[in-house]
């Protein structure tokens, strides 16, 4: 998708020409199967001659080489059209994954006035700040389309010459909407179907200012009188359109990450840039996706994960008949996380090499990664638990608490590589995924093998280490109750592990 934003006062006209060329500029992408042109609209910009936009729908994953996908192909378009097209703001930019949210991925700023000040001094605030934000290495662009110097007319009502005449100022608003923007004005039937009747004056008669002398009014008494008579024009310079957010006057500015950067890491520059450059009485608020990701990627994260050590610890508690001994299992539980961690930053570095982008892609800490992370989380307490769950049986055997926690991983050690090993080669395609949904596949597949190899590999040596603490203060706390069970499997190991008894 594409918008296109022109000086203000262009007319329709101009604004085909530009768009005509910016056609011409996506067209000859080889990977564009189709494209759209509007004129008078803008995604991000709002209406008016103006303004333009660009629908682009690219061809199919198997007619594209890797290098032709869509974060490349806009990248590619917006700097071919900053080198072409001089006289208007041409913007690229892929759709968002979830659609309803925004129109665009990029982080979406509505930029806030609190003081109701000056749109002029406004704009200037926000000009500093965009600068500030793209002199960042997190930050790829930061643009706004709004523009307070559009070339328009204020409208000043004599009131007392109305009440003379007996017009109220609501019919002079009334007719001059009718004549140059269009009224509606009833409806009519014709062979069962329904028409709209709009009234509104022919181009020729509102092409200049002195086409205002013959637009009239009726007065009280029935006689038209003409419009002249109660109402000055005077030329002024003002925005096109004025937004607000949570009631204060904004700006809206769409703000690009950089390549090996997450939202994240745009996100904080972001705040930093805002409390290094922003006046008082000046913020923001996020919109869109990454309002979203903001409110959710906090303090709801957090609460997950307590839910779910907190569900596990009272689970383990129940079957171990200990508060204690659960602690052996949880806590190693972290060191297999930590994997991921490394595993998104080092592929999110790497992706940061042009050679390697196309690779391995592009990497977040996401919704993707967090699901990694829950699921994980089972899977981590699983190997732990088998290594904890044999350690314990040849405790309560008779063997001594070192040896219980070494032979006990020993024993689990070959099932816990064979399950492990094929839950990682089973990942890899994810991993390397390439098309749609591609950046999610990989995130989510980066996690899960980095969590998974690196967990596996700690939790062999970390596991009985911490067996052999929380046991030993749980028989601290409980004495060891002796299993009288047939020990026949592990009568050798005993005899040769058990402590010396005097």
């Amino acid at each position: 998708m594409g918008a296109v934003t022109l000086p203000p006062g262009t007319s329709q006209e101009r604004a085909m020409e530009v768009l005509t060329q910016v056609d011409s500029l996506v067209a000859a992408e080889p990977a564009v199967q189709s494209r759209t042109i509007i004129s008078g609209y803008s995604f991000i910009g709002g209406q008016g001659p103006s303004y333009g936009s660009v629908i682009i729908k690219l061809k199919d994953w198997e007619e594209r080489s890797l290098m032709q996908n869509s974060d490349v192909i806009y990248a590619t378009l917006f700097m071919r059209a900053q080198k072409v097209i001089k006289d208007a703001q041409v913007l690229f930019f892929a759709p968002p994954m979830i659609p309803g949210y925004s129109v665009s991925s990029d982080i979406e700023l509505n930029m806030q006035d609190k003081t109701g000040g000056s749109l002029d001094h406004f704009f200037e605030v926000v000009n500093n700040y965009t600068a500030a934000l793209e002199a960042r290495p997190e930050i790829n662009s930061a643009k706004t389309t709004f523009n307070p110097s559009f070339p328009q007319y204020q409208l000043d009502i004599d009131a007392a010459a109305c009440k003379k005449a007996g017009i109220s100022p609501s019919d002079i608003l009334s007719t001059m909407q009718g004549y140059f923007g269009g009224l509606y004005a009833s409806n009519f039937n014709r062979f069962g179907k329904m028409y709209r009747v709009m009234i509104q004056a022919e181009p020729d008669a509102t092409k200049n200012m002195e086409s205002l002398n013959g637009v009239k009014v009726r007065g009280s008494n029935g006689e038209m009188a003409p419009i002249t008579q109660f109402v000055s024009l005077k030329k002024v310079y003002g925005p096109d359109i004025i937004s607000r957010f949570n009631l204060y006057t904004s700006m809206k500015v769409m703000v690009a990450p950089a390549s090996g950067y997450t939202s994240g890491q745009a996100l904080q520059a972001i705040a930093e840039v805002a409390k290094e450059n922003l006046p008082t009485g000046f913020g923001y608020e996020l919109g869109g996706m990454a309002r979203e990701e903001a409110s959710s990627s906090g303090s709801t994260t957090g609460i997950i994960f307590v839910l779910c050590f907190v569900f596990v610890y009272l689970l383990l508690s129940a079957q171990y008949e200990s508060y204690i001994l659960p602690l052996a299992v949880l806590l190693s539980v972290p060191f297999g996380l930590m994997g991921i961690f490394i595993f998104v930053n080092g592929f999110s570095a790497l992706g940061s090499i042009p050679a390697l982008r196309m690779i391995v892609g592009s990497m977040s800490n996401d919704i993707y990664m967090q699901i990694a992370l829950i699921m994980l989380m089972g899977l981590l307490a699983k190997n732990a638990i088998l290594i904890v769950e044999f350690a314990l049986d040849r405790r309560k055997q008779g063997m001594s608490i070192s040896w219980a926690a070494v032979l006990g991983a020993a024993a689990r050690l070959r099932p816990i590589l064979m399950t492990s090993l094929a839950m990682i080669v089973g990942l890899l395609p994810l991993m390397f995924a390439f098309g749609v949904g591609a950046h999610g596949n990989r995130t989510l597949g980066s996690s899960a093998i980095g969590g998974m190899l690196i967990g596996m590999i700690l939790q062999i040596f970390i596991v009985p280490v911490l067996f052999v603490i929380f046991q030993w203060l749980q028989e601290k706390v409980k004495p060891m109750e002796w299993d009288s069970l047939d020990e026949s499997e592990v009568e050798s190991e005993i005899e040769q592990y058990s402590p010396t008894k005097n």
